[in-house]
């Protein structure tokens, strides 16, 4: 499956949002988005003025990069929010939230999206007692995700952990015990639930067209 493998600071410097790709580096004075407050490539070619498209654009590219995903794993979610029964960008949003990667980040297991879709990848994740190392699998209310013992004691987790706690806290749709590493899924997600400042109904205006 394809992946972008480019540098991700360019990413958040091209959406001139912190997309937080790196993890807890994007709150530190390391983030690029602060050394270069400017979109990436030559000045002559940088328009200070998007059209309605531009910025319908640069709102799908923002949340799609964001959670790490390729333009057909993204515009999929989105095919299978409008066909579900409800407002379909808040739909859109919580089936992004319900991806076990962003599940593993969000209990604060990684440190950022990437790092837990390698947790997931290399096996490292258990779902109601089995392993699941597909980072697109949709977590459902009142699974339980956990950590494999064999890699409980590993030193990135810990680290992963204790930057977590330290600098954010877990949504209230997610239950966790940092001590034997697990966690459970209270409730779905809901948009509200969603504190970043993403306009998803630009999204729908763009892909209805």
């Amino acid at each position: 499956m394809a992946k972008y493998i480019g540098p991700s600071c360019k990413l958040c410097r091209r959406e001139m949002a912190p997309l937080f790709l790196k993890g807890q580096r994007c709150l530190t004075d390391k983030c690029a988005l602060k050394k270069r407050k400017y979109p990436p490539g030559p000045p002559k070619k940088r328009r200070t003025k998007l059209s309605d498209y531009g910025v319908q654009l640069r709102e799908k590219q923002k949340i799609k990069r964001s959670y790490g995903l390729m333009e057909g794993q993204f515009r999929g979610i989105f095919f299978d929010a409008t066909r579900s029964k409800g407002v379909t960008g808040a739909i859109m949003m919580s089936l992004l939230e319900r991806r076990l990667d962003n599940v593993v980040f969000r209990m604060g297991f990684a440190s950022s999206r990437m790092q837990a879709r390698q947790f997931v990848h290399h096996r490292h994740i258990m779902v109601n007692g089995h392993i699941v190392n597909i980072p697109s699998y949709r977590i459902h209310s009142g699974d339980v995700i956990e950590v494999r013992e064999k890699f409980k004691a590993n030193v990135v987790l810990e680290e992963s952990i204790k930057l977590s706690k330290a600098v954010s806290s877990v949504p209230s749709w997610i239950e966790v015990d940092y001590e034997n590493k697990t966690g459970k899924i209270v409730r779905l997600p809901e948009r509200i639930d969603i504190s970043a400042g993403f306009n998803e109904q630009l999204v729908v205006e763009l892909y209805s067209k």
